[in-house]
């Protein structure tokens, strides 16, 4: 009862219980699934599409731009380079256009077009061979300018060096130096000695940009005669070197592998190398006058720079280690020398520093690299911008996964998710309003309230469940009209014989009534007329709880139908009606039975009374039986009951009729005949009596043997009622078993 009681309180379902709330639980997860798994499979396929694309693209821009550079190194105007741009573009399958800093083309791959696109607001990257930033290109990357160390002026400088170049790193490299600080060559050809002093933030020049330092084709020619002599004389002496030519012309030696101490045994010379050619000397005789004078305005003392850009300090400097054995003194030769008996020279210890200003070298590497750009600039392009882009004008797709664009997905998540809640609140609150409306009218129902209809809105389950409530709840309302009106006719109908016996008896008792034979007859029809209502109702009771017991035993139907006509002829004389049994209109004779003849009886016998008590006087009443093979229609107009649902495919019937020429039932009130306590006649007075249990009674009792009860019924013309019975019997099949 505690549980009935909070189902019947008229307070709302929390929300977690609520079918709405789990609705929106249901579809906020499922939107969430949906879009954390699509935005995670977009991300990741777009991510490896793009990353794949631009890894493409940045390698062809990289080489676009490098190309570029080569070639404002090395000529000191843009005039040309449009045959460059256009192999460029072909190749790269991208669109080239190089402008002004002005943004004055240049030159455009596609200025064949006949309306090309619009350049982007941003430039790709500056070409300046004067200043190469560090992503500019992998080539500038990869060989920074060097400034040589300071003091190491007239120190002869080994061009048999090992090089990081001619070598894998696990040859060359050494442990005790960092990557960034092993020996590399100059940007003019030279060596460094061994030692690299990083560049100053002013010295961003491309190697390829040597200017004034290139070398006519005869120097070049000789110096390289020389360095081939070179390599030829060391690999005499077992070593592996190659001449590797600088972007100036001048050659220098790579030996391959790391042993310094073999190739100073090898009495190779190559000072040959090592010394400016003419050309080399007036550049940098130049160059000197550009960094002093930009040394004497910064107020510091003048310097000479070597053709490796290293430089004297003048006195504090410190100087580079020399040998013992001076091999200035030794001419260039191609031949190994005799070797002699004395050790290997050791190098001599460089004495301590003297007045060293680190300051002061920092800023000589800035005037070196300020006089080398303004040196060079007459040589090279001017600065120009490049743009590198799509064909169709676009430019290179990107997609990380940034502040900002994770904003973005979580923005798009959260109105996806929002869509998918409010639709999910929109389609729950259509679907639970005519369940709050179906829960209030149920309620009602439980308390005895009238309850309105239920409006049905839509066609569908809910819809159908609004409907089948209505049908049920109207159908309650006809049960509860007919259980009130039971109580007062079965009142009524007890009353009347009750009320007879009761007065005959107190006049008796009074002594105004003789109790005689007459007395005594009345008295026992008034008993009989209670004991067949109190019957019915027991018959009705029984029926419906199951316990209706039958004796079925064979059958004929023709004897049968005479009994009754017998027992209700009197009936019938007195209602002045001709009830008569007619022949079967069938060649066929009509089978047996299996069925309760008492019962049996019963049922036929309501029907004969209650068409008896309809038929008015002149009027007849025919009963007449009939065989129906399997599967046999109805006749015409003969509807279908309620109750009338059994399967008669395969079983043999026998149809009982009994007619009369009586008043007749309405059509509306045909679906209502078998129910009980249900009359044409609603008054209390009624000329045709009964108590409306008859044919109730005679529906529950077909239906036991396993037929079905019609009634066919024309207003003015009578009515026709059709019982069918199986031939079998009750449960039983066509071979007779139970």
């Amino acid at each position: 009862m505690r549980r009935r009681a909070e189902y019947g309180g008229g307070r709302r379902l929390p929300l977690r219980k609520s079918l709405l709330g789990r609705l929106l639980a249901v579809s906020a997860l499922v939107a969430s699934c949906s879009v954390a798994a699509t935005a995670w499979l977009a991300v990741q396929t777009t991510s490896g599409a793009i990353e794949q694309e631009q890894g493409r693209n940045l390698a062809a821009d990289t080489r676009v731009l490098d190309t570029l550079l080569g070639y404002a190194a090395e000529h000191a105007t843009w005039d040309g380079v449009g045959e460059t741009v256009r192999e460029l573009a072909d190749t790269s399958d991208r669109r080239i256009t190089l402008t002004t800093q002005n943004r004055q083309i240049l030159a455009d791959s596609a200025v064949s077009s006949p309306s090309p696109p619009a350049l982007p607001p941003e430039a790709s990257a500056v070409v300046d061979p004067l200043s190469v930033t560090a992503t500019g290109s992998t080539s500038v990357g990869a060989a920074p300018v060097t400034v040589g160390t300071p003091g190491t002026a007239g120190a002869p400088v080994d061009e048999t060096q090992p090089s990081s170049d001619a070598a894998p790193p696990d040859a060359t490299a050494s442990p005790d130096v960092p990557e960034a600080d092993r020996a590399s060559p100059g940007p003019l050809g030279t060596s460094s000695g061994g030692l690299v002093v990083t560049r100053s933030e002013n010295d961003r020049i491309d190697p390829r940009a040597v200017g004034p330092f290139r070398l006519p084709e005869a120097e070049r020619t000789s110096l390289r005669r020389t360095a081939e002599e070179a390599v030829q004389c060391l690999g005499r002496s077992g070593i592996a070197s190659d001449v590797v030519e600088s972007p100036s012309g001048r050659p220098r030696i790579q030996v391959v592998g790391n042993d310094p101490e073999r190739v100073r045994e090898s009495l190779c010379s190559t000072d040959a190398l090592n010394t400016p050619t003419g050309t080399e000397a007036k550049a940098l005789t130049a160059l000197n006058e550009l960094v002093n004078a930009c040394l004497d305005r910064q107020g510091r003392d003048a310097v000479q720079l070597d053709l490796d850009l290293s430089w004297d300090a003048g006195d504090g400097a410190v100087q580079a280690p020399r040998y013992e054995r001076d091999r200035e003194s030794t001419p260039a030769s191609s031949h190994p020398r005799e070797r002699v008996s004395t050790p290997v020279p050791t190098p001599v210890p460089a004495p301590a520093a003297v007045g060293r200003d680190s300051e002061n070298d920092r800023d000589i590497a800035s005037c070196v690299g300020i006089a080398r750009q303004e040196q060079l600039s007459s040589y090279v392009a001017s600065p120009a911008l490049l743009f590198i882009s799509d064909p169709g004008g676009g430019t290179v797709p990107g997609f990380d996964l940034s502040p900002a664009n994770t904003a973005k997905i979580i923005g798009v998540a959260a109105l996806v998710l929002a869509l998918t809640v409010g639709a999910s609140v929109l389609a729950g609150v259509r679907l639970v309003r005519p369940l709050h409306a179906l829960t209030g009218a149920a309620q009602r129902l439980r308390d005895g309230q009238d309850s309105a209809p239920v409006l049905v809105t839509t066609d569908n389950e809910v819809g159908r469940l609004a409907t089948a409530f209505n049908d049920m709840a109207e159908h309650r309302a006809r049960s509860e009209e007919q259980r009130k009106v039971m109580v007062s006719d079965v009142a009524h109908e007890l009353r009347t014989p009750l009320s007879n016996i009761r007065g005959w008896l107190e006049g008796a008792q009074d002594g105004i009534a003789e109790p005689d034979a007459m007395f005594i007859s009345s008295l026992l029809e008034e008993a009989v007329q209670l004991q067949h209502i109190i019957d019915d109702l027991q018959d009705l009771a029984a029926a419906d709880a199951g316990a209706l017991r039958l004796h079925p035993e064979p059958v004929r139907i023709d004897d049968l139908l005479a009994h009754v006509a017998a027992a209700h002829q009197a009936q019938a004389e007195a209602a002045e009606a001709i009830l008569t049994v007619a022949a079967t209109d069938t060649r066929e004779p009509v089978p047996e039975l299996t069925a309760d003849p008492v019962r049996l009886r019963q049922a036929i016998g309501n029907l004969v009374s209650n068409a008896v008590r309809h038929t008015p006087a002149g009027g007849r009443v025919t009963l007449r039986a009939y065989p129906a093979g399997p599967g046999e229609e109805k006749e015409s107009g003969e509807e279908k009951e309620p109750g009338d649902t059994k399967e008669r495919s395969g079983v043999d019937e026998v149809v009982v009729e009994v007619a009369d020429t009586g008043s007749g039932i309405a059509a509306e009130d045909l679906p209502q005949v078998f129910d009980r306590f249900w009359r044409a006649e609603k008054s209390r007075s009624r000329r045709t009596g009964g108590s409306g249990l008859g044919l109730a009674i005679v529906r529950k009792l077909v239906e036991a043997h396993g037929g079905s009860a019609g009634v066919v019924s024309t207003v003015g013309e009578g009515s026709v009622f059709t019982l069918r019975l199986p031939s079998a019997g009750p449960g039983t099949t066509d071979d007779g078993e139970q």
